[in-house]
């Protein structure tokens, strides 16, 4: 199932779709497993600078994983290259594998993603992405570990 930004919009106001499974760990226990940027980015709700990862531009096979539960959460085949300095996709793996969060912060209104199966900050998504959803889920390279498929 592909999603438009009304769908998006939806999900962040009234709620997801319930997850596969569920991965919850204490702060400390998250930190002991994540590097210290893969942490601050899911955890804290951080970003990492533009342009700091090559995964931006490669555009090859592969499943993209979340690095703090491993639940899958995009297929290589719909990344882009958005020219934005973050991965871009254009719709998740599985319609449940990612949590939408109306995010206020920094004086605008913006769509956060989050993994659905453990809570953890993957970035933002945008409406101007290319078709056929439109959308543009820009992430942060750090949240992500590309598996082979």
């Amino acid at each position: 199932m592909k999603f438009n930004w009304t769908t998006i919009l939806e999900l962040a106001e009234k709620g997801n779709l319930p997850p596969t499974r569920r991965v919850e760990k204490t702060p400390a226990q998250w930190a002991d497993q994540l590097s210290p940027e893969a942490y601050q980015v899911t955890r804290a709700h951080g970003t990492e600078r533009p342009f700091s990862s090559d995964m931006c531009h490669r555009i090859e096979p592969g499943l993209y994983h979340c690095v703090c539960c491993d639940s899958p959460l995009f297929d290589g085949s719909e990344k882009f290259d958005s020219g934005t300095g973050w991965p871009s996709f254009t719709h998740p793996i599985e319609a449940n594998a990612i949590a939408y969060k109306a995010d206020h912060s920094y004086g605008m209104t913006r769509i956060e993603a989050l993994c659905n199966t453990c809570d953890a900050h993957l970035g933002h998504v945008f409406p101007d992405g290319p078709q056929p959803t439109g959308l543009r889920y820009c992430m942060n390279a750090v949240a992500m570990v590309k598996q082979t498929k």
